[in-house]
C-alpha cells in the first residue's frame, strides 16, 4: 500500500546557513525603503566608530595643556586645556548620539523583520499536516518559536551592530597605536584580542552544549506544565495534585542541574576573559610608562593609551556576551528554521484547481490508508453519497471509521484508491476550497477564548450580527445566550470550558451552519453527550442535514436510524450496508450491535 512519507528537513547548515535565512528579512528584494534604513543606519554607525576613535585625541591634548612644557599640537587650534576639555565631552556625545540616531533608524527594520518571521512561522505551523502535530506537544513549539524569533531579533541587533562595528574599531585603534606609537604596542594589541577571541570563542563552544541540554530540559519541564493545566479536570478526576508537581518538580530538578553547569561554566570564562585583557592592559601600560620616563612620550600619551585600552577592553568583554548570546540564539534560530523547512504532508498540485460543487456527490473508490506503512486502517473501501444523500459509518472503536472524515477532509492523502467529488479528485484541487465545501461537527466541539459571538461567526467571519443571531437561532441556542449576562459577548473560557457540553455542541453547530456547506460530515457529534442533550441536538442535526449530502460517523446507533444507508466498518473493510430496517432483517453484524445496545440502554435504565 502506497503512502505519502513525512520527511524531516534538517535546519540550515551551520551558522553560515542560518545567516544566510535571515539576511533577505534584513535586506529584501522588493522593499527599497527597509534598504535605504539599513544603509543610513550603518553611516550612522562608521561616522560613530570614527568619532569614538578619535576623541582620546582630544583627551591626550587636554593633558598636555595642562604641562607648560609640552608644546600644543597645531590640529588643536589654539584651544586650551579648557577648551579642549569642552571638545572632549561634545566628541563623546555626539558619539552616543549617532549610535541613538542608528538605533532609531533601524529599529523598525528589526520590528518589521521579526513580524514577517513570526507570523510566516505561525502560518506554516497551519500548513503542516495532522501527522505532525499529533506527534509534537504544542508547549514545545511555542517554546522553539518563542526562542527562535528572539534569537533573530537578538541576531539583527547584535550581529550587525556589535561584531561589524568592534571590528571596525579595533582596526582603526590598532592603525593609531601603530603609526603614533611603536609597532610592540600593536603586537601587544593583537596577541591580547586574538588569545581573548580564541579563549572565549573555545570555551563558549563547550558552554552550547551545556546550553543545549538546559534548553531540552526547559522545554521538557514546559510541555509537562502545559499538558498538566491543559488535562486540569482529569488531574482533579484522579487526585493526582502532588503526582504531576512531583512530575513537574523532577523535570525542573534536571534543569536546575542543566542551569548550575551553565552558571559555573560562565563564572570560569568571565575569570579568564579578565586575566587576559589585564594582561595586555598591563603590558600596553608599562610600554607607555617606560616612554614617559625616558621623555619618548608625554602625560597625555600616557593617558591615551590607557584611554584607547580602555576602550578596546570594554567591547571585548562585550564580545564574549554578545558570541555567548549570538551563538545561542543561532542554536534556537536553527531549531526554528528546522521547523519551518518541515514540509507539509499534504500539498496543493502545481496548477490545482478550486473545488466546484454542483451536486454534492461523494465517492471513494477502493481507498486504502494506514497512519503507519505497517498497520492498515481502511482496506479498500468504496462507498457513495448521493447528493442530498445522508449515510452513516458504524462499527467499532479502530475500525477506521473517524479515518474516512480525516480523508474526505484531507488532512491525509490516501495510500490507494481516490476520493472525489462531484468527479473531482481531491488530490487535484486546493485545499482552501476543498475546506470551504465541507462543514464538520465533531465528537468535542473545542472553542477558542474568545466570546461565543467570535466563536460562531468562525464558520464565516464576514457574517453580519444578525446572521450569527440566526445560525444561533437555528441550532436552538439563542435563548441560552440572550438569558447570559453579557450575551453574545460572554467570554467561552479556554477550550469553552465556561459551557457544557451541550452548550459546546450547539456552539458549533450554529458556526457549521453559518458557513452553510454543501456537504456536512458528523464525526459522531453526539456520543460525548448524556442521552437526553443527545437527543435534544439530534433535531437541530437533523434540520442542518436538510439538502446537504451527509456522512454521519456514528457510535450510537439510535441517532442514525434515519439515515438513507448505514455502512458498517470491521477491520478496514465495508461488510454491511442498506436501511436500518433492512440491516435488522439480515440480521448480521449491525444488527448484533444493535441488540447490544438496546440491552445496555435497557440495564442502565
Amino acid at each position: 500500500m502506497r503512502r505519502t512519507t513525512l520527511t524531516t528537513t534538517e535546519a540550515p547548515a551551520g551558522a553560515l546557513g542560518i545567516i544566510r535565512r535571515v539576511i533577505p528579512y534584513l535586506w529584501p528584494d522588493n522593499d527599497t525603503a527597509v534598504r535605504v534604513r539599513v544603509v543610513a543606519a550603518l553611516s550612522m554607525l562608521v561616522v560613530a566608530k570614527i568619532i569614538a576613535v578619535t576623541t582620546p585625541l582630544f583627551y591626550k591634548a587636554a593633558v598636555d595643556a595642562l604641562a607648560p612644557e609640552v608644546m600644543t599640537p597645531a590640529w588643536t587650534l589654539g584651544f586650551g586645556a579648557v577648551g579642549l576639555t569642552v571638545v572632549y565631552g561634545v566628541a563623546r556625545a555626539m558619539n552616543i548620539g549617532f549610535q541613538q540616531l542608528r538605533d532609531v533608524i533601524f529599529a523598525s527594520v528589526g520590528q518589521r523583520a521579526l513580524r514577517r518571521l513570526a507570523a510566516e512561522t505561525f502560518s506554516h505551523m497551519h500548513r503542516l499536516s495532522m501527522r505532525y502535530h499529533i506527534s509534537r506537544k504544542t508547549g514545545g513549539l511555542s517554546r522553539i518559536i518563542e526562542r527562535g524569533v528572539k534569537g533573530v531579533d537578538f541576531l539583527l541587533r547584535f550581529l550587525l551592530f556589535s561584531i561589524g562595528p568592534l571590528v571596525l574599531e579595533l582596526l582603526l585603534i590598532s592603525i593609531i597605536l601603530f603609526f603614533l606609537f611603536d609597532v610592540w604596542y600593536l603586537v601587544i594589541v593583537l596577541v591580547t584580542i586574538a588569545a581573548y577571541v580564541a579563549f572565549t570563542f573555545k570555551i563558549t563552544e563547550w558552554r552550547v552544549k551545556i546550553r543545549k541540554i538546559m534548553n531540552d530540559e526547559d522545554t521538557d519541564a514546559n510541555q509537562k506544565a502545559i499538558d498538566s493545566l491543559l488535562n486540569f479536570e482529569t488531574v482533579k478526576y484522579f487526585g493526582a495534585e502532588q503526582r504531576e508537581a512531583v512530575r513537574y518538580d523532577g523535570a525542573m530538578k534536571n534543569y536546575e542541574a542543566a542551569a548550575l553547569k551553565t552558571a559555573y561554566s560562565l563564572a570560569f570564562l568571565n575569570f579568564g576573559q579578565s586575566v587576559l585583557i589585564t594582561a595586555g592592559l598591563v603590558g600596553v601600560m608599562v610600554l607607555a610608562a617606560i616612554g614617559v620616563q625616558n621623555g619618548d612620550l608625554t602625560v597625555g600619551d600616557f593617558v591615551m593609551v590607557n584611554a584607547y585600552m580602555i576602550q578596546i577592553t570594554m567591547p571585548l568583554n562585550f564580545l564574549g556576551t554578545v558570541y555567548r548570546e549570538i551563538r545561542q540564539a543561532l542554536v534556537d534560530m536553527g531549531e526554528m528554521f528546522g521547523l519551518l523547512e518541515q514540509p507539509p504532508e499534504v500539498q496543493d498540485k502545481v496548477g490545482a484547481k478550486a473545488l466546484t460543487v454542483s451536486k454534492g456527490r461523494v465517492v471513494f473508490r477502493d481507498v486504502e490508508f494506514g497512519y503507519e506503512v505497517e498497520r492498515p486502517i481502511l482496506k479498500g473501501v468504496s462507498l457513495t453519497v448521493e447528493p442530498g444523500q445522508t449515510i452513516a459509518v458504524v462499527g467499532p472503536s479502530g475500525s477506521g471509521k473517524s479515518t474516512i472524515g480525516r480523508l474526505l477532509f484531507r488532512f491525509y492523502d490516501v495510500g490507494g484508491g481516490a476520493i472525489e467529488i462531484d468527479g473531482q479528485d481531491l488530490r487535484d484541487v486546493t485545499q482552501d476550497s476543498l475546506h470551504s465545501k465541507i462543514g464538520v461537527v465533531p465528537q468535542d466541539t473545542v472553542l477558542f477564548n474568545d466570546t461565543i459571538r467570535y466563536n460562531i461567526a468562525y464558520g464565516r467571519p464576514d457574517a453580519s450580527f444578525s446572521e450569527v443571531r440566526e445560525a444561533a437561532r437555528a441550532a436552538r441556542i439563542d435563548g441560552f445566550i440572550e438569558g447570559l449576562p453579557h450575551g453574545y459577548e460572554t467570554t467561552v473560557g479556554e477550550r469553552g470550558l465556561k459551557l457544557s457540553g451541550g452548550e459546546k455542541q450547539r456552539v458549533g453547530i450554529a458556526r457549521t451552519l453559518l458557513k452553510d456547506p454543501p456537504i456536512l460530515l458528523l464525526d459522531e457529534a453526539t456520543s460525548a453527550l448524556d442521552t437526553e442533550t443527545e437527543r435534544s441536538i439530534q433535531a437541530e442535526l437533523r434540520a442542518m442535514s436538510q439538502g446537504r449530502s451527509v456522512i454521519t460517523i456514528a457510535h450510537r446507533l439510535s441517532t442514525i436510524v434515519d439515515a438513507d444507508r448505514i455502512l458498517v466498518l470491521e477491520n478496514g473493510l465495508i461488510t454491511e450496508s442498506g436501511t436500518h430496517d433492512a440491516l435488522l432483517v439480515r440480521g448480521g453484524r449491525y444488527a448484533s450491535m444493535w441488540n447490544r445496545q438496546l440491552s445496555d440502554e435497557e440495564s442502565a435504565a
